[in-house]
């Protein structure tokens, strides 16, 4: 009898990862969160999976599916960190999109792409590479019309959030920053084309300005690599890796990781904790705005951290634009508590760590942020929408009674009197000469070098790392570098990471509700849009607030 053929007992893999939807920064948080992101990929279980899996020597290729993989720079750039990483191991990586155009945020999708080795394109799909923009609305007239007077102020001249209320185009800081955050995105962009499909500067830039490029065009160009389905090209990557390779999802892989982390070795523990979302008082929750970072949470997974006598060091992921200055400031503090028990902090960057954003982290001992991230925003706003002459007519009127001189300052229907409005002047002053402070004070600068940086400006990571405004670029990887060396590890040296805070046993499996907050925030909605705002740290449109938004 013949003998009979065996397959090998390892059979190489290919690590096969789904990025259709675009990646999240940290795990959804509430009943809200886990339904609206539940099959949304988490930035850190991928760019870890990659990572392992580039030192894992079943494992011979990589093979990603594309849509629409992140929705902003810094997200692009760790999964094209990941991806760098991944081919400096010598092993092969391929992409494959139905498109690149039309899908929305097309420019971003390319971005990410030309970190692969080959690119594929399915038939029917093109490439809408168009280059970056940035438009912002301004409701100046159209609160005129409704007689809606917006009473604004702020520190100082490049804080725009509060523009769109006030103006009816860009002011010369507001053009002056935006124009800049462009400028430092494209050179990325160019950068990324030139160097992953090896051609020019020039020549990237010629690509750019070619905007909608059908897929044969886009072949013979060099854009792309080859026009094939997905199983044709899951099938190329089989054969280029060898008879008997096997997809392996990342989901799959991690899975398997755990056995691999179970086996014995002396592991350094250290603390995660996310603080993602606007900043406000509270619970971490999901509301229907959006994220929401609560200071409550954050404060309680520092506290956990310093009492933890197994944890060394605490990583604070921070993905926030902003929000309460009295909420920042409480975060700020649990920061400070944990260098002072002797656990340094090392702050991480994601998309956008601007304003209060910014007032958390400043007091970290080292801050990483991707070149991409949006970060500074150093500065301070006050809205309040007067909405009386509104109100007359459509009918509504109002009558009222008070005690105390101030009693109705913050009130809607009546503009803030002389004194008032000195108060707010002098409230402003207050914060952002408290904020300047500390930037100095965490950052090593004169006070003087820390207000020609703040004045509300928004800077990219790689503009605010030659200003000294961060320590280094990077992301997860570079932080948990960093993390080490505060600690005397070497910079591979292997970590048990803690997610904190740690939520009970109930909550965990499902069998706790949302608690008040989160209900709340999720059927007062509405009110929620009018009265909390995160300040967008790019000028771009964000929700006005009835009465005030502070950063």
């Amino acid at each position: 009898m013949a003998a009979l053929q065996r397959r090998p007992l390892r059979p190489p893999q290919i690590l096969a990862v789904d990025l259709s939807r675009p990646v999240i920064d940290g795990p959804p948080v509430g009943a809200l969160g886990r339904l609206v992101s539940a099959r949304q990929p988490q930035l850190r279980q991928v760019v870890e999976t990659i990572a392992e899996a580039a030192d894992t020597a079943q494992v011979r290729a990589l093979l990603v599916r594309i849509g629409r993989p992140a929705d902003s720079w810094a997200h692009a750039e760790e999964l094209r960190d990941a991806v760098a990483l991944f081919r400096s191991r010598g092993k092969r990586s391929t992409v494959h999109a139905q498109s690149f155009a039309l899908s929305g945020n097309d420019t971003l999708s390319y971005y990410f792409a030309t970190a692969f080795d080959e690119i594929h394109l399915q038939p029917m799909g093109n490439v809408g590479l168009t280059g970056l923009a940035s438009e912002v609305p301004f409701l100046a007239d159209l609160l005129e019309k409704l007689d809606v007077t917006a009473e604004v102020d702020h520190r100082h001249e490049y804080k725009s959030a509060a523009n769109l209320l006030t103006e009816r185009e860009f002011t010369d800081a507001h053009r002056e920053a935006v124009d800049r955050i462009l400028e430092s995105h494209y050179d990325q962009l160019v950068e990324a084309i030139a160097t992953g499909r090896g051609v020019s500067h020039e020549r990237a830039k010629e690509w750019i300005d070619l905007g909608l490029t059908l897929g044969p065009d886009a072949t013979d160009l060099g854009l792309v690599d080859k026009i094939a389905y997905r199983d044709e090209t899951v099938a190329e990557v089989k054969q280029g890796v060898g008879e008997h390779a096997r997809l392996v999802s990342d989901r799959a892989f991690r899975a398997r990781g755990w056995r691999r982390r179970l086996r014995p070795r002396r592991r350094t523990g250290v603390a995660l904790v996310h603080g993602s979302g606007s900043i406000l008082e509270g619970q971490s929750r999901r509301s229907l705005m959006g994220p929401v970072m609560g200071s409550d949470t954050v404060v309680s997974g520092f506290s956990q951290a310093i009492r933890d006598r197994r944890v060394r060091a605490v990583l604070f992921r921070v993905d926030s634009p902003g929000g309460s200055e009295v909420a920042s400031d409480a975060v700020w503090r649990a920061v400070a508590r944990a260098r002072e028990a002797g656990k340094p902090v090392v702050v991480s960057m994601g998309s956008v760590a601007g304003s209060g954003g910014y007032w958390v982290s400043m007091g970290a001992d080292r801050i990483v942020a991707q070149p991409g991230t949006l970060t500074g925003s150093i500065g301070v706003v006050f809205t309040k929408l007067v909405t009386s002459a509104l109100r007359e007519r459509f009918g509504i009127t109002t009558d009222e009674a008070h005690r105390g001189h101030h009693a109705l300052m913050f009130s809607p229907n009546h503009r803030f009197s002389d004194e008032q409005w000195q108060q707010i002047k002098t409230y402003l002053d207050g914060v952002y000469d408290e904020f300047v402070g500390r930037v100095a004070e965490g950052r090593g600068m004169t006070r003087d070098e820390a207000h020609e940086l703040a004045k509300g400006r928004v800077w990219t990571g790689a503009d605010a790392a030659e200003r000294g405004l961060v320590d280094e670029l990077g992301g997860y990887r570079e932080a948990f570098v960093a993390l080490r060396g505060l600690i005397g590890l070497d910079a591979e040296a292997p970590l048990r990471v803690r997610t904190l805070p740690r939520r009970a046993l109930p909550e965990r499996l499902g069998l706790r509700g949302p608690d008040p907050e989160e209900i709340r925030s999720i059927t007062r909605a509405v009110a929620t849009a009018a009265r909390a705002t995160s300040t967008a740290p790019d000028g771009a449109a964000s929700m006005p607030s009835w009465v005030r938004s502070v950063r």
